[in-house]
């Protein structure tokens, strides 16, 4: 293959990258992205915040939610989701910082 063979592939493929940033970017401006924000800045002032989120296997995850200063700890599967423990009470006004 000669040299401009190969520069055109490599700019299409510059082109496609170029192509999919651009639509992760916009579909992330225009919201249509799922919002997983674990101990962000931008959460502080909101209600509702996902504190926590474990991996049990493939399958399940444990995930620690809180809303205003109640935490409450939830299991999600494929089938079914449930609530191992509810109205855990945190101290008010305090949020814990990641290590």
């Amino acid at each position: 293959m000669e040299t401009s063979a190969y520069f055109q592939f490599i700019m299409a493929l510059l082109f496609v990258l170029a192509l999919i940033l651009l639509l992760a970017y916009g579909a992330k401006k225009f919201g249509l992205m799922a919002r997983v924000t674990v101990h962000s800045p931008k959460t502080k002032d909101k209600r509702l915040n996902i504190v926590e989120i474990l991996p049990i296997d493939a399958r399940r995850k444990l995930m620690l939610i809180r809303r205003d200063n109640v935490e409450h700890l939830i299991m999600l599967g494929l089938d079914r989701d449930m609530v191992i423990e509810q109205n855990i009470k945190t101290k008010a006004g305090t949020m814990e910082n990641p290590s």
